[in-house]
């Protein structure tokens, strides 16, 4: 068996090599020519595998390691009897990480507390549930805006108008689709970035056309007290420079890009491969994941809850590292940008999750117990 796979994978080989040959390469080249005799084809979301790609192949398997599929043509692979999988909530704790990195950085930037500030999370699935639960934990006042999960369930949902309305800080977690009653594709257009509130910021880590970046980029420079922090873009690898440079944060699509769940997506790809196989996993993630360097963190009872809070989010990450270093390759030409914003994902530094801290505190002080349970990471008695 012949297996194609894009080289930004971690463990391909560790999970997949007793099952065929391997071949790695850059995802944005798969083509029909690469796909020649492979059985099985494992990508991640920079890779659009449709009919044009597969159609004639021996591809009879497609992994994609991401949350999203919106990249596959499923409709196509179903009519074909193509076996698929995605990898959902692999990378969610990365991504609720990113953005307590960045209401951080913000909070620090204008001097205002992120606990008097109200919150809506656009998209409640498997990332934006999670960072509900985050936030909500922390004591924050969170509205939660799901049009499909309102349509079959009951649940504190509120409409999206209400969220421009009402909400200071709005955190965008959707699936990028391009038809039907719940499109997203420029869900926020000129017309709704003009009701965001003033003082407003707006993160996207999502997929980059659920916000029209052209409008934004207007309303930006004509609004300097709405704040936006990016880490998907219209178009990307080519990103909007001057969108960027008005950017509070601007970073290449990277938010779900910890070590965790990275490792997470290969091992339940390899899980529905087994599955779809009829085949008993022999590798477990258990048996592969790295000590993290960083084991945990002691703070004396008397700690400020929210010097524990930014303590604790920056240990494990702050994306402020990850802008520079963007915002540095955004000052060669357009087409070093375009290299540059891949080659950013692919030698991406090792960046661990807060779920995998643990926290001992001096003495029994409920306030910090429970912002240390919030956060998720684990309370050492």
């Amino acid at each position: 068996m012949r297996i194609l796979a894009d080289e930004n994978i971690p463990l391909v080989e560790a999970f997949f090599a007793e099952h065929g040959e391997i071949r790695r390469m850059p995802g944005r080249s798969i083509n029909r020519a690469a796909l020649e005799q492979a059985e099985v084809l494992l990508v991640r979301s920079v890779t659009r595998v449709d009919r044009e790609l597969l159609e004639g192949s021996a591809v009879r398997f497609v992994g994609t390691c991401t949350i999203g599929t919106d990249h596959l043509d499923v409709d196509y692979f179903e009519e074909a009897g193509i076996d698929w999988a995605s990898a959902p909530g692999c990378n969610a704790r990365g991504v609720v990480d990113y953005v307590l990195g960045s209401l951080l950085a913000l909070a620090e930037g204008e001097g205002v507390s992120l606990s008097d500030r109200r919150y809506g999370v656009v998209g409640a699935g498997e990332v934006g549930g999670r960072l509900v639960k985050v936030l909500r934990g922390l004591g924050w006042d969170v509205r939660v805006c799901d049009p499909p999960r309102q349509a079959r369930e009951i649940g504190e949902f509120v409409g999206l108008d209400e969220i421009l309305e009402e909400c200071d800080v709005i955190s965008l977690h959707t699936p990028l689709t391009l038809e039907g009653e719940h499109s997203t594709f420029h869900l926020f257009d000129s017309a709704r970035l003009s009701q965001l509130r003033p003082g407003a910021w707006l993160i996207n880590a999502a997929r980059g056309a659920v916000v029209d970046n052209a409008a934004l980029r207007e309303l930006l420079a004509q609004r300097p007290d709405t704040q936006a922090v990016l880490d998907v873009w219209e178009g990307e690898p080519q990103v909007d420079v001057e969108l960027a440079e008005l950017c509070w944060i601007a970073t290449p699509h990277i938010a779900g890009y910890s070590l965790d769940g990275k490792l997470r997506g290969t091992a339940q790809i390899y899980q529905a491969f087994c599955a779809s196989r009829g085949l008993e996993p022999k590798v477990a993630l258990s048996e592969l994941m790295p000590v993290t360097p960083l084991r945990g963190l002691l703070f004396d009872a008397s700690a400020e809850p929210g010097d524990v809070l930014a303590t604790i989010c920056r240990a494990v990450y702050d994306p402020r590292r990850d802008d520079a270093a963007f915002r540095r390759s955004l000052c060669e030409g357009e087409e070093q940008r375009r290299i540059g914003f891949d080659q950013l994902r692919k030698q991406y530094p090792q960046r661990r999750e807060i779920d995998s801290l643990q926290i001992q505190i001096s003495s029994s002080q409920p306030q910090l117990e429970q912002l240390v349970g919030a956060l998720g990471a684990t309370l050492k008695r």
